[in-house]
């Protein structure tokens, strides 16, 4: 798929559910870490933030890529991505999170997520086939 071994996706899940105990969720009780790798090998980590305005409220997987480009620019690019959460639910990245990362992933990055049979792994062109870039509206 990409490349990726199952080695490095597994430090990247147990990455994600540290992140996860981080999480500021009182009012949906749904605790959520993310672990982004780069192309150049750096992994940011993020978890949600929550807000009485639920509109507010901060995704783990937007957080990781805010706090990576704050902290070094918007040059490398994203190769794989864990999702994890303290719930032991299935979550896969939301459809606002596909959105936003689909600017910042290479051409073969791959999802991993806990779904009810177990982790998932999918290409992200898999989980978000339509993208709406900046080559789109071209």
């Amino acid at each position: 798929m990409s490349g990726i071994d199952e080695g490095t996706l597994e430090r990247l899940r147990d990455a994600a559910r540290v992140a996860a105990t981080h999480a500021y969720a009182p009012y949906s009780k749904f605790y959520v870490g993310a672990a982004l790798l780069f192309d150049d090998g750096s992994v940011y980590t993020g978890c949600n933030v929550e807000n009485a305005s639920y509109g507010l409220t901060s995704c783990a997987e937007r957080n990781a890529l805010f706090r990576a480009i704050s902290e070094r620019g918007a040059g490398p690019r994203i190769r794989a991505i864990a999702v994890a959460n303290r719930n032991r639910v299935a979550s896969a990245p939301c459809g606002a999170c596909r959105q936003v990362l689909s600017e910042f992933v290479t051409a073969d990055a791959v999802v991993t997520f806990p779904d009810e049979t177990g982790p998932q792994t999918r290409s992200f062109a898999e989980i978000f086939p339509y993208t709406f870039t900046l080559e789109t509206q071209r």
